[in-house]
């Protein structure tokens, strides 16, 4: 995004931003010198010998809390390095867009956690970790939620979502918003995987010329690019595992239910949900754990009883594929790419020689035969869902309904759609009540051809312990002429539509791009799963950290 792209509210946010940023600088050569930074709340003991800043560069959540606990640096100091570095790289830089704003009362609430591990020891794994969210989850702090949109720069929400109160608990640091694909691509047919009207276009972390996927696309890019410890995506259909496939990294989409939506800007309450977005399986499942839970004011959580799992690292296991039936759907999801191919098969003979079973293929035999279904329920939904979550914003929402927003794209036309217009949201709008047939029929074949025709058929018939393909091919160059380009390659649908977990992990590259691989089984088998990938990923060690290239390694 150049400068004339900027709207105001652009320009007053990056001034924020860099003020943070020039305070974490000042932070690290106080530390160094031995002086105070003026917005600290330390301990004594602590202002008299201040903790070194850390390097950042693929920390895990691990290497964090040995850090804290053997007071190589505090969490303080660890949130100014990675303010330092979100200045540094994502305006400046490689120029990610990956960031939308920095929480304001990140190294405050850090230096709290300090005072707090000192006096009474961690909460946790997450106690003093710095954490980047999507910007539609909910965060009732100094920082707005807006999906992305100019439209809802002048809200504020009534209360936390739940996936941000329960990393509050955990003790994990906010530490800012990240830029996506506006209104988790659920805008306009042609759109920019990665585009808003706050944030201009995201840029993936390996090559800055492709997509970064969509629709958490910033906290893709920001988590590969080491913003964050870790990062929070939400996914209706693809949007956390593409962008953890097209920036190599581990990206987990729970079954519906799991993890609480309240509080989460909508699309479909059939399919949304949040989940963790990692460079390892191991702070995947950590994040998992913190996140997952029942919550009275998500009525899918109901259902998770029993199912959710206070520490999902217990099911990692190195040996894990070891007598594993894996069944590699290939009809529909392969074939379009010589090379992602290529990188399917090498990751089977990974498996195959950690002791797998390998049934090749065992297609689903209802795959691309419910595209329309899903989109004609998601429409109905969107608008019921989305005007019940604006209702609930209350007076300081300048919109109240889907109809209010999509006035205020017209109104804002050269703002909101300089490149690409809200066909969905215009589909939406004519959409009818929930108690149409059209509606019902929709939801129901869904479910049959996703579930008992789909996943659970073929995991039956071929005696499977979980599913493989992979997540997508190569990420495609970013076009805001004509938007993302069509075609297949995405595996996304069936979990997605189903409402089952799927766990996506680094497999390879293509000429530098990185393509994900997908493990995906029935409802609240996300242990089985994240055993399952994280044999992979011990296996095959397939990720490699960004460096921000220009383009694709042509030569």
């Amino acid at each position: 995004m150049t400068d004339h792209d900027r709207t105001p509210e652009d320009g007053a946010r990056i001034s924020r931003r860099t003020f943070v940023g020039a305070s974490a600088l000042a932070g690290v050569a106080a530390a160094v010198h031995g002086d105070l930074h003026p917005a600290a709340a330390l301990a004594a003991s602590e202002r008299r010998a201040p903790a070194a800043a850390p390097e950042t560069e693929e920390l895990s959540i691990a290497d964090v809390q040995a850090g804290l606990q053997s007071g190589r640096f505090t969490s303080r100091a660890l949130t100014e390095r990675y303010l330092e570095r979100i200045d540094a790289m994502d305006r400046r830089g490689p120029a990610l867009h990956a960031v939308l704003q920095t929480n304001p009362d990140a190294l405050d609430i850090a230096a709290a956690l300090d005072a707090e591990r000192k006096a009474k020891g961690p909460r946790g794994p997450l106690h003093g970790v710095p954490v980047l969210v999507k910007d539609n989850l909910a965060t009732a702090d100094r920082m707005p939620t807006t999906a992305g949109s100019l439209a809802l720069v002048g809200s504020t929400v009534p209360r936390d979502a739940f996936v941000i109160q329960q990393l509050r608990a955990a003790g994990a640091i906010v530490l800012g918003k990240t830029n996506l694909s506006e209104w988790a691509n659920f805008r306009s047919t042609h759109a920019s995987s990665g585009w808003t009207g706050r944030g201009g276009q995201c840029r993936n972390a390996y090559a800055l010329d492709r997509s970064p996927s969509g629709s958490s696309s910033g906290t893709g890019a920001a988590v590969a690019a080491n913003f964050c410890t870790v990062g929070i995506g939400t996914e209706t259909d693809g949007s956390i595992l593409a962008p953890s496939s097209a920036n190599s990294l581990v990206g987990i989409k729970p079954t519906v239910g799991l993890v609480s939506r309240a509080g989460i800007i909508p699309i479909s309450h059939n399919q949304d949900t949040a989940g963790p977005m990692a460079r390892t399986v191991r702070d995947a499942a950590i994040l998992l754990g913190a996140i997952a839970g029942a919550d009275p004011r998500d009525a899918a959580t109901a259902g998770n009883a029993g199912h959710v799992e206070a520490d999902y690292t217990r099911f990692l296991d190195a040996a894990g594929l070891k007598g594993a039936r894996i069944g590699v759907a290939r009809k529909e999801y392969t074939g379009y790419s010589p090379k992602t191919d290529a990188l399917l098969d090498e990751a089977l003979a990974v498996m195959k020689d950690a002791g797998a079973v390998i049934v090749d293929p065992a297609d689903i035999e209802t795959a691309g035969k419910f595209g329309d279904s899903e989109w004609d329920a998601l429409l109905y939904d969107f608008k019921h869902d989305l005007n019940a979550y604006l209702a609930d914003l209350g007076p300081s929402s300048p919109a109240k309904t889907l109809a209010d927003l999509i006035a205020f794209n017209e109104r804002h036309r050269a703002q909101e759609m300089p490149y690409f217009g809200q066909e969905l949201f215009e589909q939406a709008q004519a959409k009818g009540p929930l108690t149409e047939d059209a509606y019902r029929q929709a939801v129901e074949k869904n479910r049959r051809m996703s579930r008992a025709e789909g996943i659970d058929a073929t995991m039956d018939r071929y005696r499977l312990d979980a599913l493989v393909a992979p997540t997508m091919g190569p990420a495609p160059l970013i076009d805001l002429v004509n938007g993302d380009p069509g075609g297949g390659g995405s595996s996304t649908s069936p979990a997605a539509v189903a409402g089952y977990p799927s766990v996506t992990v680094p497999c390879g590259y293509v000429l530098g791009v990185p393509v994900g691989l997908s493990f995906f089984g029935r409802a609240y088998t996300e242990g089985a799963l994240l055993r399952l990938a994280y044999a992979y990923e011990q296996a095959s060690r397939k990720r490699v950290p960004p460096r921000y290239l220009p383009t694709a390694v042509l030569d």
